[in-house]
């Protein structure tokens, strides 16, 4: 029986690359920034489209990776995606409960990360530090810890609304992290207290730290590398903090059941060198192999891979909903 499988399956294979074949549909549901005109998703289907001449990527886009992973478990095994991309590491315990999800054969050991990955469902695509961005023009003083940021009022900050944007979902495991259980309810009330606002989401909350609303905004350890090459500023850093990193590691992965030819090679591509090197500078983050992929880039991957890390793999959903309702209850406080 297994030799009758594997010769059907290679025969399908020889049918898709002779181009003999009826193409084949991969519907992809993908975060917004993966899938946007001005994200990467559009090149990588063109590239990989090229590469497997029979397989079709169609993308649905979702506005957060929160609304496609509820959208993802309300659907069920009834869903139109054959393949998720832009879940990331904070969001696996929940992903992979629903049972919807399944293993892939990627070799993991072409990964190039921080931490060691040993998930064989939800592959990595791209990763990234959290980080608080400021205008070295304006900040003389940057804080050199969480501790610090918290603790001086003389600082205004804004960051993200943990309910509705994974950049705030990863301040809340950087505190959590930091700070004893019983101190994180405080720390919070002292953060309030030099806060300008907390966005919605990255966009609205960036957009008000450059209008010169605060003097440092939760974001990417990636994002002035974004200001030096495409508008060819050198004023922004990331404040480096002593209590270690956080990341934020996103990864796609097929469903269960729907056995498309195409979503193992597609999963395969995302880690492909030629992939890498639009994934990486369209969505600002750092490659998952070892590969050139800019200097910018490639330096900080360096530096990334040196810094202490903050271990965040033993987070689970039920956890992660407790530490946000104290937040909440902290600023209503």
């Amino acid at each position: 029986m297994f030799k009758y499988k594997t010769l059907f399956f290679l025969t399908a294979l020889s049918a898709i690359n002779t181009g003999f074949a009826k193409p084949i549909s991969l519907n992809i549901y993908a975060e917004e920034f993966f899938s946007a005109e001005w994200g990467p998703g559009q090149e990588v289907k063109t590239l990989f489209e090229q590469a497997h001449s029979q397989c079709q990527i169609n993308y649905i886009p979702f506005d957060s990776r929160t609304t496609m992973l509820n959208r993802i478990r309300l659907e069920g095994a009834k869903t139109k995606a054959d393949v998720v991309v832009g879940l990331d590491n904070h969001q696996l315990e929940a992903a992979q409960k629903s049972g919807l999800f399944a293993k892939n054969n990627i070799n993991l050991t072409a990964l190039s990360l921080p931490v060691e990955w040993k998930n064989q469902t939800f592959l990595p695509y791209d990763f990234g530090q959290y980080a608080f961005i400021y205008d070295k023009t304006k900040l003389q003083n940057p804080p050199k810890s969480l501790k610090e940021l918290i603790e001086r009022t003389d600082l205004r900050v804004i960051y993200q609304d943990p309910r509705t944007s994974s950049v705030g979902r990863g301040l809340i495991v950087w505190v959590n992290s930091v700070y004893p259980p019983e101190q994180v309810e405080q720390v919070w009330q002292q953060l309030a207290k030099h806060t300008v606002t907390v966005g919605k989401g990255w966009s609205e909350s960036y957009g008000a730290f450059l209008k010169g609303e605060a003097d440092l905004v939760l974001s990417y350890s990636t994002s002035p590398i974004y200001h030096l090459l495409n508008e060819q500023k050198d004023q922004y850093a990331a404040a480096d903090f002593e209590e270690g990193a956080v990341l934020q590691i996103e990864t796609a992965a097929k469903i269960a059941g729907r056995d498309n030819l195409c979503a193992d090679e597609f999963l395969q591509f995302l880690i492909s060198p030629a992939a890498q090197k639009v994934i990486a500078p369209k969505n600002v983050m750092l490659s998952v192999i070892d590969t050139p992929i800019e200097t910018h880039f490639d330096v900080l991957k360096t530096k990334q891979m040196q810094i202490k890390t903050i271990d965040t793999s033993t987070l689970n959903d039920e956890r992660l909903k407790q530490w946000i309702e104290v937040w909440q209850a902290a600023l209503t406080k």
